[in-house]
């Protein structure tokens, strides 16, 4: 804790002798000097860098309490075998548990298969345990931001219809006894589906037969890492249902697929992002929304934005030195993913690209269809003495409310000189 305290403290002394620096190396014109910009450049990566060291000692953090914490339940709250609570699921019991990891590190037995039977799915997989599932998914949300800025729901059907009302009505002004006048609300209808996820790890004999071998967790952090960077992809830039599955599979619809940059929302060139594009940007959100919002940016802008200034002079990027809390633009949080599409300095390239996202992302809805499967492959990978096992989910994402998001937008010129 005393570590990451003072690094934010380091962070930000570093941050105001920067723009220190920057202040006083720059021209008559207010353009900074040719001979200051590597010097700028390198102080303002150490900046960075700090944040990054920052957020990964919170990590760490934050799983040594995970790892700290009890990891069984008093014996008397668990289902024996042979019975089970009237409200407990099949697949939360430990006999179901102890019956699913015997499995999968080959201790195959009728007793096992029987005690299997509940979770079997369709394709051969077998349901995972809940524990294992809770396990799954804060696997899933340390590698992927959306998911802790989305709305997540769970649902056991394969689509989920939501109604979302488009016209709310509206009240008149009427003169004593006349008629009140009908104003029905309007509504439409989105469909979450539920598209596969899969993907494979391979795992020696060695390893499985090694009863200190944490077999629940290796397989919660390789799907997790994988699990979460493929969602992430899609849940930003997911092309949506396929009209082609067999060359192009369905996935979900991302969110700059489902948002449109306004011409008040583009830059003038392709490379450089004023504050002016960031005001338009924070305004054309509707005020309620605004109060929620947050900005969703690449890397490579961030360090654009750590350089803009208010009209009042005042830089617009405001590090955190709080713990667990996000640094700020304009008083709101941003946060950044490798998925959003990253500025080169190539106009080419770069123009048209959707840079920055700015709204509630709680209108981002996530349908996690349960529960996730897990198969062991015995024979493919046996000349290597190793064991494939297939891990497959079916989730799917939407922007239920485009309102509640604005993007920007580069535009399609190259900067000059004196920009």
């Amino acid at each position: 804790m005393s570590k990451i305290i003072e690094l934010r403290n380091k962070r930000n002394t570093l941050w105001e002798q920067t723009k220190a620096f920057l202040e006083e190396h720059r021209d008559a014109n207010g353009l900074v000097e040719a001979s200051a910009v590597e010097q700028y450049n390198k102080m303002a990566s150490d900046v960075k860098a700090l944040g990054d060291e920052i957020a990964r000692l919170e990590d760490q953090m934050e799983m040594d309490a995970k790892l700290a914490a009890a990891t069984s339940a008093p014996v008397h709250a668990d289902p024996k075998p042979g019975q089970r609570k009237a409200n407990v699921r099949p697949t939360a019991t430990a006999e179901y548990g102890e019956a699913f990891w015997n499995m999968m590190r080959g201790h195959s037995s009728p007793e096992v298969r029987d005690a299997l039977s509940v979770g079997v799915d369709q394709n051969g997989g077998y349901t995972v345990p809940d524990e294992f599932e809770r396990q799954l998914i804060q696997g899933l949300e340390e590698n992927n931001i959306f998911r802790g800025l989305a709305h997540v729901m769970r649902t056991n059907s394969g689509s989920r219809i939501i109604p979302l009302a488009t016209d709310t009505g509206s009240a008149s002004w009427i003169e004593e006894g006349a008629a009140i006048q009908e104003s029905d609300m309007t509504f439409a209808q989105e469909t979450l589906s539920a598209y596969k996820l899969g993907c494979m790890v391979k795992v020696s004999n060695e390893l499985l037969n090694d009863s200190a071998f944490d077999i629940a967790a290796y397989i919660a952090q390789r799907f997790g890492v994988r699990f979460g960077n493929a969602e992430e992809d899609a849940f930003i830039n997911g092309t949506g249902p396929s009209a082609n599955p067999q060359t192009t599979p369905s996935q979900p619809t991302g969110i700059l697929t489902s948002v449109t940059a306004t011409a008040g929302n583009t830059t003038a060139n392709a490379q450089t992002v004023h504050f002016d594009n960031i005001y338009k940007l924070y305004y054309s959100l509707k005020a309620p929304y605004r109060r929620k919002a947050s900005f969703l940016c690449n890397e490579t802008l961030l360090l654009q934005l750590m350089l803009l200034k208010d009209l009042n002079g005042n830089y617009i990027w405001k590090p955190s030195l709080d713990i667990a809390k996000p640094d700020t633009i304009l008083g709101r949080p941003i946060y950044t993913s490798s998925y959003m599409p990253a500025i080169t300095g190539n106009a080419t390239t770069d123009k048209n690209k959707k840079v920055l996202l700015f709204g509630d992302f709680n209108y981002y809805w996530i349908a996690d269809r349960q529960n996730r499967t897990l198969k062991r492959l015995n024979e493919l990978y046996a000349v290597t003495d190793q064991v494939g096992f297939i891990g497959t989910q079916r989730v799917d994402g939407k922007l239920i409310l485009p309102e509640a998001m604005q993007v920007m937008a580069l535009g399609t010129g190259a900067a000059s000189s004196g920009t």
